[in-house]
């Protein structure tokens, strides 16, 4: 059987998906997706429109048993099938059929104060350094990061103007003295941007995310730390830090920007301090 014209699901699948406003993060991940799943189908000489749910459970199993997928990742695949199935191929979509897998939810890292110190204050590259303190200092996500222009910085209200991502909604966050002060030194050296704040190597583009990715591996790889140190570190170890010192959760899911409340529960199971303060009740005193 001749191999099916995979661009018609392509397109309408993609015009789809920017009318649903989806991040483009989100559009690549489910267009490797996609690719991955149409080139699966056409080697068994079908085309999407004939695919049973028993062949979909097939194709699960092949990523789960021979590429070694975590069930977090095919759940991911589940929900780009899902979309495929049901406004690209206008089928019918049966969760009994082909259920979410179950997953360990892990807790991250997190950063004492006096390491996230130290990492900054070691970081030979002042603009690095202006980056992590950034990350860290208002729990910013890296792509919040790289879209930060200079204008966005409020040095009269101490504040970070942070423009719609993940959470699809703007927000300001907290902009700290320290991180000021190293802000001011690195924008005063590198020309002072005007543009974006952190641009790449071309002055119309901001830096990429990957750039971000490595100097924060190779330094971590530098210091040598048990701990995996990644970008989105900073932003859990902002979190907990301030739950730790006392903010209520409502005040820290506004300033991460949080759509739901129990996102920002995380937190409280990752305060080491607010644990070592609670005090069992078989040890306040007679229990009987």
């Amino acid at each position: 059987m001749e191999s099916f014209d995979d661009k018609p699901y392509f397109k309408k699948f993609n015009d789809l998906l920017a009318l649903r406003d989806l991040t483009q993060n989100t559009i690549s991940s489910y267009n490797s997706m996609l690719r991955k799943y149409l080139s699966w189908v056409d080697s068994y000489n079908k085309i999407p429109e004939d695919i049973s749910f028993e062949d979909i459970r097939t194709y699960l199993l092949f990523l789960k048993q021979q590429k070694e997928l975590a069930n977090r990742s095919i759940n991911a695949h589940i929900s780009q099938l899902r979309f495929f199935h049901l406004y690209v191929l206008r089928k019918p979509w049966d969760k009994y059929e082909v259920p979410f897998m179950k997953f360990y939810t892990k807790l991250p890292d997190i950063l004492t104060l006096e390491e996230t110190q130290y990492f900054i204050d070691t970081i030979p590259n002042l603009k690095h350094t202006a980056c992590i303190a950034l990350l860290y200092s208002a729990g910013l996500r890296v792509s919040e990061l790289r879209h930060l222009h200079y204008k966005d910085i409020s040095r009269n209200d101490m504040r970070i103007y942070i423009k719609p991502s993940k959470s699809r909604s703007d927000r300001y966050s907290i902009l700290s003295k320290k991180a000021l002060d190293i802000l001011t030194e690195y924008w005063l050296s590198f020309g002072k941007p005007k543009g974006w704040l952190f641009p790449g190597t071309k002055p119309d583009s901001p830096i990429v995310s990957f750039t971000v990715f490595r100097f924060i591996a190779d330094h971590s790889s530098f210091l040598n730390w048990d701990k995996n140190v990644t970008a989105h570190i900073f932003r859990h170890s902002f979190g907990t830090h301030l739950y730790e010192m006392g903010y209520d959760l409502l005040t820290i899911q506004k300033l991460l920007g949080h759509k739901c409340a129990s996102s920002s529960l995380i937190y409280v199971h990752l305060g080491v301090k607010t644990m070592s303060m609670l005090k069992s009740p078989f040890d306040a005193g007679d229990c009987l």
